[in-house]
């Protein structure tokens, strides 16, 4: 994942394997399974990357609950049972303890005690609140130091606590139902009859600079009638369903995914319409250049509109001028966004921070891509002018030196020293572990700034503009000419995996490229070659494709990006495979990732330590992976694509589909697939293909597109 913030600062806490993580929007909740915040590692409630509340304690007569059980129905809220302490030794306990919880916009717990004893019972109920109002950074990397103004106040029947740095404040409000309220608790009295029950509803509500936040879940109005819930309903109710398959964990892999990318989503208020989607929870329920281009890409199939949002968010934050400590540039696209009061803990020291090499060629992929798919022609049109945008970006600031490549070196020591997807300052290096030295040019990035090429030609055929479709084409061709002759290491049999500061090649054996592969900027000739150094042992471990070979000088399969296995990593890896032709291979990665998700229970990780399957029948968690994280979340939806072989260019009006399912994932039958502005239905049973709810002037094609679809010109 492209978390600047790790990459920059340290390592993230590793949390317990017993946390509940509950999201939505730019507000999560970290806590323990028994709903407690109780001052371990990262827990919290966070709003716009502002921790509003570090303790959340609730005491039972003075006791701790006795966890029972937790669920969680929806990626917004969770229920936690326990039971109270009986207050006769070696008696059983008839207290039972439910705490219902949403996170939206702050926080709403209802608590419910019930008594199954024959006598009333009276009980003292206290939470006891504490909020540090710590940067989500700091939280993050375990590192928050107190500064500011901390105030507590008693006004009404509410709890006022609030936080204040160089004219900025933070606060939360917290009022109960029937409370007493003092500087850091509420106080309960419960009177419950036998086989009754009592409730309460606590309200926690951020408030930014002195204005409150409006709830997303007020007390008045019934959960299920609340924006998030009609949100999640939605979004069940419009996503494909996949009716029929062979294979029960795909189905189920399948349906987490849906579930956690619907999760995933983010709402701008001043942007209603368009919904983007974070790179990931806890950390990063934020707006992503890269990860949030990638990751709308591979779940197309679920619904274009987030890849839509995405790319008119990122347009609309697009760089306008030269400022060094934020690396904004003239049509550059933006790494990461941040919210939180203190700036100066962030990249670049700016809430909008644009320090990426390859989030401006990659928004050009993805509107092209958007074309293909089919989103609408005025929509397509509209991002026409940031396309051209990011291109200039890629001609002009991207090749700081003019020698054709797009290459990168940081502005400020603020900012991320690596700035591909391999984002950690020692993620790029040579052959014997030497570290790469800056500016350097990233295989990937020039497939990239290839394949943007071939979409922009795309555009130019789509909008009848055939002088503008060659101009590109031939950039693209010379573009692919000069990398072939730079990058190819005939003495090792390889691309290198980057250009360095004197122009030598990076000589490591990585993962970046197939990502060349993805792109199609490698030539035919070298391709077999590529191919099976990716499925050769020291790459491919059973789980899915290393970032870096085992017999490297910087392996580590521990490390995060010197030999761990990235699940998106590895689906365009296979894209790029299968895209070459190179069926059995791609088949072979796309199983290895699904088996993987299937072992983590249907929910593919961040990423996973970098173990043969043989040495380890158990696939090996990285132990700070996000969870969900956007681009793992839509690696399986990507991959049943792949092995479906569906690729859509509705301006041609053709949809090409030839499916090389593995045996045991058929028959399967897809309802509901967005495609040309309709839903479709899928059925494959076999070498038969039917393709149900097409427009009539779309045709199907069974067969395979070309290597790219940038080389498909227009029927005339």
């Amino acid at each position: 994942m492209t978390e600047g913030g790790w990459a920059f600062d340290g390592e993230p806490v590793t949390l317990s394997p017993n946390t509940v993580t509950l999201v939505h929007g730019t507000s999560f909740c970290v806590c323990g399974s028994n709903g407690d915040l109780d001052g371990a590692a990262a827990q919290g409630t966070f709003f716009q990357d502002t921790r509003i509340l570090s303790g959340w304690r609730l005491r039972v007569d003075g006791a701790p609950v006795e966890h029972i059980t937790t669920s969680t129905p929806d990626p917004f809220r969770a229920r936690f049972v326990g039971r109270g302490r009986s207050p006769r030794p070696q008696a059983e306990s008839t207290l039972l303890v439910r705490r219902d919880r949403y996170v939206g916009a702050g926080m709403r717990e209802d608590l419910v005690l019930r008594n199954y004893g024959r006598e009333t019972a009276t009980h003292v109920v206290t939470i006891r609140v504490e909020a540090d109002f710590a940067d989500l950074f700091e939280v993050k990397e375990g590192r928050v130091r107190s500064r500011g103004e901390h105030a507590s106040e008693v006004a009404d029947d509410e709890l006022r606590l609030t936080w204040r740095l160089d004219g900025r404040s933070r606060g939360t409000r917290v009022w109960g139902e029937g409370a007493e309220c003092s500087p850091s608790t509420l106080t309960f009295r419960a009177v419950i009859p036998p086989k009754g029950e009592w409730s309460t509803c606590v309200t926690v509500q951020p408030v930014v600079d002195g204005e409150p936040v409006a709830p997303l879940f007020p007390r008045e109005h019934p959960v299920d009638q609340s924006v998030p819930a009609r949100r999640e309903a939605q979004w069940r109710k419009a996503s494909p369903v996949l009716r029929r398959t062979g294979n029960r964990a795909l189905a189920a892999t399948l349906q987490r995914s849906r579930e956690d990318l619907g999760a995933l989503r983010i709402f701008d208020p001043d942007r209603p319409d368009d919904t983007a989607i974070a790179a990931g929870a806890p950390w990063f329920m934020t707006l992503f250049g890269r990860d949030s281009i990638l990751a709308s890409y591979m779940s197309l199939a679920i619904d274009p509109s987030l890849a839509l949002g995405t790319v008119r968010t990122l347009a609309h934050h697009q760089g306008v001028r030269v400022e060094p400590n934020s690396e904004e540039e003239p049509g550059r696209i933006l790494h990461e966004m941040r919210f939180g009061a203190d700036a100066s803990l962030v990249l670049g020291g700016s809430n909008v921070y644009y320090g990426t090499a390859d989030a401006t060629p990659l928004f050009a992929v993805l509107v092209g891509e958007l074309s293909r798919w089919g989103i609408g022609r005025d929509r397509v049109a509209a991002m026409i002018p940031h396309v051209d945008r990011a291109l200039e970006w890629v001609e002009r600031h991207g090749d700081r030196d003019g020698d054709g490549f797009v290459e990168y070196e940081r502005a400020t020591d603020r900012g991320l020293v690596n700035q591909g997807w391999k984002d950690s300052w020692d993620g790029v290096n040579f052959a014997d572990g030497t570290i790469a030295r800056a500016p350097v040019a990233l295989c990937e990035v020039q497939g990239y700034a290839y394949s943007a090429y071939l979409a922009r030609a795309c555009l130019c055929d789509d909008f009848d503009d055939p002088g503008g479709a060659r101009h590109w084409r031939e950039r693209a061709a010379e573009l692919k000419e000069r990398f072939n002759e730079r990058f190819w290491l005939p003495d090792l049999g390889r691309y290198a995996v980057a250009l360095d500061g004197d122009k030598r090649p990076v000589d490591a054996l990585a993962s970046n490229v197939g990502h060349c592969l993805w792109s199609g900027i490698v030539d035919d000739d070298k391709a077999a070659i590529v191919a099976d150094d990716l499925l050769s042992p020291r790459m491919f471990t059973g789980w899915g494709v290393r970032t870096l070979a085992s017999d490297m000088g910087a392996y580590n399969p521990m490390s995060y990006h010197n030999g761990s296995v990235w699940p998106h990593d590895s689906a365009l890896v296979a894209t790029g495979l299968m895209r070459y032709g190179f069926v059995e291979h791609a088949q072979r990665v796309a199983t290895a990732v699904l088996d993987a998700a299937e072992a983590f229970g249907g929910r593919l990780p961040e990423l996973l330590c970098g173990f043969d399957r043989a040495d380890h029948p158990e696939p090996v968690p990285y132990p700070t992976s996000c969870s969900p994280q956007a681009w793992a979340s839509a690696t399986p939806v990507h991959l049943l694509r792949l092995l479906l072989r569906v690729e859509p260019y509705v301006p041609h009006r053709k949809v090409w589909v030839a499916p090389v399912l593995p045996a045991s994932f058929g028959p399967l039958s897809l309802d509901g697939v967005p495609l040309a502005g309709t839903r479709v239905s899928l059925e494959v049973d076999g070498d038969d293909v039917r393709l149900h709810g097409l427009p009539d002037d779309v045709e199907l094609v069974r067969g395979i597109v070309r290597r790219h679809p940038g080389a498909i010109r227009k029927s005339r």
